[in-house]
């Protein structure tokens, strides 16, 4: 079987399971998928966090040489990496992590490019107009998909440009502009956003504005999503591989594309 055949029939045998499985699953798939882009950064414990300070920590409890075998033990702050913000996390009873369904979490992708205006912008946003120059150019947005912010903030993830804070201590990067959010909710089936920035909100923002608007309508957000100039504007296939803990905010996740 060739790589094209292998992943025409995994397409087609994964969008089977899911129809007989879920009762339905969302109205645009990439068609025939040819490649898998991985979206998710690696973590590791200097992975940079909001907050500044280390979020994810490990500890070899058993190797190889002395036990034949090799275990780690990991703690990790529920927003830290590649990682999916839950409706509970900025809401007092939105879904938690465990209760998004799974149909909502495979979805078509819209990438909506920002990086001239990131460029010459460190506070720059997605705004309305950026949504509809998107549309304007590929037509209405998939029903279901996710809409991801592409400023190419990913360039700095290894160093403090990727919280670029001032010495007062705000941070400046791109995020979502709340009044683009509000369009989301108002005039389309958005299952989530994704960012490639530490916070769906813009850093310098004073209220998470965005966070508090996106989140309680009960859809999702991605942060510290990676690789979105690998991926076409539209017509790929979003898998975000949640996490599953009872009553959890977010979490990490392996994120991929399928295009």
């Amino acid at each position: 079987m060739s790589r094209r055949e292998f992943f025409r029939a995994s397409a087609v045998g994964t969008v089977a399971v899911a129809a007989g499985g879920m009762g339905g699953v969302p109205a645009a798939f990439a068609a025939t998928p040819s490649r898998v882009a991985d979206m998710t950064h690696v973590l590791h414990p200097g992975f940079p966090t909001f907050f500044g300070d280390p979020q994810f920590f490990e500890e070899q409890i058993f190797n190889y040489a002395e036990h034949m075998f090799n275990l780690k033990e990991i703690r990790v702050n529920e927003h830290t990496g590649t990682h999916m913000d839950a409706p509970l996390h900025f809401s007092a009873d939105g879904m938690s992590i465990d209760e998004i369904p799974v149909e909502r979490l495979v979805v078509p992708l819209a990438v909506v490019d920002i990086r001239e205006k990131a460029a010459r912008d460190a506070d720059a946003q997605l705004t309305p107009d950026n949504i509809r120059a998107w549309t304007g150019q590929h037509g209405p947005l998939p029903a279901g998909c996710c809409v991801a912010m592409l400023s190419g903030w990913e360039a700095h993830v290894e160093g403090p440009m990727y919280r670029n804070a001032d010495g007062d201590g705000t941070m400046h990067f791109p995020g979502f502009h709340v009044e683009a959010a509000h369009m989301l909710i108002e005039e389309s089936d958005v299952a989530g956003i994704a960012v490639d920035t530490l916070s769906l909100d813009h850093g310098a923002s004073p209220d998470f504005a965005t966070h508090y608007t996106w989140l309680p309508s009960n859809r999702w957000g991605i942060e510290c999503i990676a690789n979105l100039a690998d991926v076409p504007a539209s017509g790929a296939t979003l898998v975000a591989g949640a996490p599953k803990h009872r009553g959890g905010t977010g979490g990490p996740a392996r994120i991929f594309t399928l295009c």
